[in-house]
């Protein structure tokens, strides 16, 4: 990036390949014969993401409409079975693990999911859980598809249509997904000490609006790595970011960043553009605007009076702004 350049000209990838249960795309494929459309997802995520749909159930031949599925824990709660309610019940366990994998190892480019909330194959949280009786043991379980994909992939973006309508999970999602390809399709194929390096420089400032904690964890990991421990180092730093970037900003902690992006700036601003400045990241801080707002002027004075390091920030922009996702917090 040269120093003409600010993040907000990042050339984003056309469409980022993002597995879905195609229930959430309008396939007829429920246990009922119905779909389970996300117009977000349709309408919105689908310019972003090239959707590759799954159904887990009709994949082990289930058909629809068709009996019902139930988790069913057992062992004390330490074995937990999918079954359907069939005459007799069947075990379809094994088969939903199976498509998991199958998914995994066919489209291995994939760079997140979204799934299907409270499903007994697909649902991540609150999913109905029963003992051997029928009884309802608790509602925080998780689909045996799901939990194969995370078993796998544990730092896989993942998450249920539902939870995107809230704002900030729904923006962390997209937040890794874009992490995510960077990661696997930029960093890796040329892994070095110096790209490693290079990818922690840019990502910095979003990592600490996300999690200090971390950031804070990352700077000591990279200094006293050894060439031969890269591929740790790696691993380790990738866990890192993973987690990090999974935590809700506030608005505490984008003032923050936002204020160490402004110290790049303060000797060359005039007194009425320092002035404006502050007080929109003030007005932020206070609720009174969105974060796009000190955000487009942070960015139009960096265009204005280039910084090499503060210009590569992620924090500027980590996915498009078409996206709209710093628009309402």
């Amino acid at each position: 990036m040269t120093s003409s350049q600010t993040a907000s000209d990042t050339s984003f990838p056309d469409r980022i390949p993002v597995g879905i249960s195609a229930c959430l795309l309008g396939e007829k494929v429920r246990y009922d014969g119905a779909h389970k459309r996300s117009d977000y997802c349709q309408d919105v995520l689908s310019r972003y993401f090239d959707f590759r749909q799954a159904c887990p159930e009709m994949a082990i031949g289930l058909g629809t409409p068709r009996p019902t599925i139930r988790l069913v824990a057992s062992d004390g709660g330490r074995q937990v079975s999918a079954i359907q309610s069939a005459e007799p019940p069947r075990d379809v366990s094994a088969g939903l693990a199976a498509v998991a994998d199958d998914v995994l190892q066919g489209q291995a480019d994939l760079c997140g999911f979204i799934l299907t909330e409270k499903s007994p194959s697909c649902g991540v949280f609150r999913v109905k859980t029963y003992d051997e009786r029928g009884g309802l043991l608790h509602a925080k379980g998780r689909g045996l598809f799901a939990a194969r994909l995370l078993e796998r992939q544990p730092l896989l973006p993942v998450e249920e249509a539902g939870r995107l309508n809230d704002p900030h999970l729904r923006e962390n999602f997209v937040l890794r997904v874009y992490a995510w390809h960077e990661w696997h399709n930029s960093l890796l194929p040329a892994l070095s000490m110096a790209n490693l390096t290079a990818f922690w420089a840019r990502y910095k400032f979003l990592v600490l609006a996300h999690n200090e904690a971390v950031y804070r964890q990352i700077g000591p990991l990279l200094g006293s790595a050894s060439r031969s421990a890269l591929p740790a180092v790696a691993e380790q730093f990738f866990a890192w970011l993973m987690e990090a970037l999974a935590t809700p900003t506030t608005r505490g902690s984008n003032t923050n960043a936002l204020q160490h992006l402004q110290g790049y700036l303060k000797k060359r601003l005039d007194a009425v553009e320092k002035k404006s400045l502050q007080l929109l990241i003030r007005q932020y801080k206070e609720g009174s605007v969105p974060l796009i707002v000190p955000l487009s002027m942070m960015r139009h004075l960096l265009a204005r009076y280039p910084d090499d390091y503060a210009n590569q920030q992620k924090f500027l922009a980590p996915y498009p702004d078409e996206l709209g996702l710093r628009n309402h917090h």
